[in-house]
């Protein structure tokens, strides 16, 4: 909002024409924005043009062709299983049930921080996000495999322990409130590990390639990550070298099932009757 303030400052409704929007697009190139930092400015003064479009009687007459720049958003960041552990052992032992918790579901920092007790269901071993609580605003359910189930047992105990009863799930080291920054941990854990410079956000991207990979549908995968749109949580849905190496020894194995023959039995080249293929 910023960027769209100073740059039409005083301007009425009737000079935000194409033209101005496109010098808009180059000024702020110039500026060095990001493609997808432009577009979610260009969207945010197409949602004020139509707004004002709506209005009866109307204040916009007519809204302007708004061109959206191509955006390279792929997510790259990712932990392998390996990387994950190395780094869950470095971290503080407050912190190893929560790393653990947001590399297997996915969920984003802010839902895992204000998750609280009234949301977790040990019977039937599940932990629940009510709408208005996920980003999309859409509830969210996860079930709790035996490690989870084992880690939220844990902090039940820890919190009996501690003698002040909080609602959250995940504390801090001192147990008098709920985990909120840990840059330091996070930086020495990652340096301890070896793994060079990681993101939380990099479970997120994690969990969906994990999901994927262990043959769990899209759909479901999704509904567990909470990505509202096939195509974000495309950009989560990572294919690497493995992923293609993966792809192609399952269908060597289909194929074979599919002929009723076994590793290294095809032939690609049958002898001829009185044939031999050596020399």
């Amino acid at each position: 909002m910023e960027h769209l303030k100073t740059f039409f400052e005083g301007a009425r409704v009737t000079h935000i024409t194409s033209l101005a929007i496109q010098k808009y697009i180059e000024k702020r190139i110039e500026q060095k924005a990001a493609n997808a930092s432009i577009n979610r400015e260009l969207a945010a003064l197409k949602r004020m043009l139509n707004l004002g479009a709506r209005q009866t009687p109307p204040k916009v007459d007519r809204v302007p062709y708004i061109p959206m720049l191509q955006e390279n958003n792929v997510r790259k960041g990712f932990f392998e299983h390996g990387d994950f552990l190395k780094l869950r052992d470095a971290m503080p032992d407050h912190l190893k049930g929560f790393v653990t918790f947001a590399y297997k579901t996915g969920w984003r920092l802010s839902e895992i921080t204000g998750l609280t007790w009234d949301k977790v269901d040990f019977n039937q071993r599940v932990v629940r996000l009510d709408p208005g609580e996920t980003k999309n605003n859409e509830a969210r359910t996860v079930s709790m495999d035996d490690e989870v189930l084992e880690i939220l047992q844990r902090q039940k105990e820890l919190r009996g322990k501690s003698g002040t009863v909080l609602p959250n799930l995940f504390l801090n080291a001192d147990g008098s409130d709920q985990v909120k920054r840990f840059d330091k941990s996070w930086k020495t854990a990652c340096k301890t590990a070896q793994i060079g410079k990681r993101l939380f956000h990099d479970f997120r991207r994690s969990a969906v390639r994990n999901m994927v990979r262990a043959g769990v549908p899209e759909r479901v995968a999704m509904t567990i990550s909470g990505h509202k749109t096939r195509s974000v949580f495309e950009r989560y849905n990572i294919v690497d070298e493995k992923d293609l190496q993966l792809a192609a020894e399952r269908q060597h194995a289909y194929l074979e099932s599919r002929l009723g023959t076994k590793p290294g039995t095809i032939a690609l080249f049958p002898k001829k009757q009185g044939e031999s293929h050596n020399g």
